[in-house]
């Protein structure tokens, strides 16, 4: 049997926390249901994180982390509407293939929002950083503000309509899509 380095441990413990809060939120989460997806021990669990809003800040990291790689890798060598459609097809294929990541990021603004009402803003003010990281790596192959702000209003429209559940063919598609229902994809 093979045994995993410390960081491999760690890499793994984040992957199984992301799960687990994609699937339960910051709250609803217990670091013993994260030690078990991972096949440790709590005290191993904390040997490597000081303790649950650690392994949430390394898994938002690694979730933003990751859909920012995403989009800059779609949109190598492209500039504005090329890089739009690089960058909404991408992100498309990942809300598909990958819908953890989707529902790990609706998590994290569910956690910032009820610590910051709390008066807790540690987790705000590391999201927001995160944040500014997935805002410049849109901007720039976008070339403009408001390029940006569109682009980021359709994907957080396009979360909400697949988190409550609008399968691709309903019409509430037509306007982000509008060439699908030409192609009799959408519903009437």
């Amino acid at each position: 049997m093979v045994r995993m380095s410390a960081e491999e441990r760690r890499e793994s413990v984040v992957r199984a926390a992301m799960s687990e809060f994609a699937h339960r939120g910051y709250y609803g989460t217990s670091t013993e249901a994260i030690a078990k997806r991972v096949g440790v021990s709590q005290p191993y669990l904390f040997r490597l994180f000081p303790n649950k809003p650690a392994i949430f800040l390394a898994a938002t990291h690694r979730c933003m982390k990751d859909t920012v790689q995403m989009f800059a890798e779609a949109s190598e060598g492209l500039r504005g509407e090329e890089a739009v459609h690089a960058m909404a097809n991408a992100y498309t294929k990942v809300i598909a293939e990958e819908p953890e990541r989707l529902l790990m990021q609706m998590q994290v603004y569910v956690a910032v929002a009820a610590a910051e009402a709390a008066g807790d803003h540690t987790f705000g003010e590391a999201v927001r950083r995160e944040w500014m990281e997935l805002w410049d790596a849109v901007s720039v192959p976008l070339e403009g503000y408001k390029d940006t702000t569109t682009f980021l209003a359709y994907g957080m429209l396009i979360n909400t309509l697949v988190a409550i559940g609008f399968p691709p063919e309903h019409r509430v598609w037509e306007e982000i899509y509008p060439s699908a229902r030409a192609k009799g994809r959408l519903e009437k």
